[in-house]
């Protein structure tokens, strides 16, 4: 069987049997092909344990960071373990590949101002874009979603009845979330605008759909770029403000309000709740708020 015949394999198992998604795949294809690059064996079938020790070293000389070394690993463990599973191979060498240490930096997040500042500055503009892209924010703001997450939502993902939107997460998992008044108002103002975004004489099954994406759904790439350029107009540092950052904002402005850890863990759709206890280690306005209120030396002169 040729090497590109085993990667479709893999693939398509991740793909039917783990519910990977699309992005996923890709990063897989990706990361074995590169992979199979830098073996020193022609057969990956006879790769052994020192031959993906010195891929590993590879990858390191070649500057990646330890996250994007870890994913590759991930990669590499999930091909070996599939090849194995199938009785292509004797014995997996992936098994005792280790990954990296990684530093995991604070969450960045922005503040009230900051948020209520990139919002305004979307809503104070009247053109279709301008509505679809505040909608879009204060979905995010106010949910948490993953940025795959709200491109992809459809048209009747919400609830206005029981005041839910389903959200479609990783690995097709769905997990159903509350969405305020708010939230559910700027989704009815927009939906005048909608059409815009639908070739004549179509119909579309995506809340924000798109004429220009060949998913016909905004991209995550369509939504960055001009995330980075509102930002600019709301007078706010490009670099600070991303999809994921308005992700953090969401998580931090919950445990400020003593949400409890449990309840932002399944609002995120975090798997483990370990993923979302980084957020406990960002110093909350409250923490501050309440240190200066009632720490005794606070209040000498």
């Amino acid at each position: 069987m040729s090497v590109s015949a085993l990667i479709e394999n893999f693939l398509n198992m991740m793909l039917a049997e783990r519910g990977a998604s699309l992005n996923t795949i890709q990063n897989y294809r990706r990361d074995i092909e590169q992979l199979i690059s830098l073996l020193n064996c022609s057969d990956i079938l006879s790769a052994d344990e020192k031959d993906l020790s010195l891929v590993v070293q590879k990858l390191s000389n070649m500057h990646y960071a330890p996250k994007s070394i870890a994913r590759k690993i991930s990669a590499i463990r999930e091909f070996f373990k599939f090849l194995f599973s199938e009785k292509l191979i004797k014995e997996n060498p992936a098994v005792y590949l280790l990954s990296p240490k990684q530093h995991k930096p604070l969450p960045k997040f922005l503040t009230e101002a900051e948020l209520q500042s990139l919002i305004n500055t979307a809503q104070a503009k009247n053109s279709a874009s301008d509505r679809r892209m505040a909608t879009m924010l204060i979905l995010m703001s106010e949910c948490g979603l993953r940025v795959s997450e709200l491109v992809g939502l459809p048209e009747n993902c919400i609830n206005y009845e029981k005041n839910e939107i389903l959200i479609k997460g990783k690995g097709s998992k769905e997990r159903l979330i509350p969405i305020s008044k708010t939230a559910q108002n700027a989704v009815l103002d927009y939906t005048s605008f909608r059409e815009y975004f639908i070739k004549a004489g179509r119909r579309s099954i995506w809340l924000f759909p798109s004429t220009k994406s060949s998913s016909g759904h905004i991209s995550r790439e369509a939504f960055f770029i001009a995330l980075k350029d509102l930002a600019i107009e709301a007078g706010l540092n490009p670099e600070k403000v991303s999809p994921h950052v308005l992700r953090h904002t969401f998580a931090t402005r919950l445990l400020n309000h003593n949400a409890d850890l449990r309840s932002v863990q399944k609002m995120l759709g975090h798997e483990d709740i370990s993923t979302t206890e980084i957020y406990t280690h960002i110093t909350s306005e409250k923490l501050i708020d309440t240190v200066k209120k009632l720490h005794p030396l606070s209040r000498l002169k």
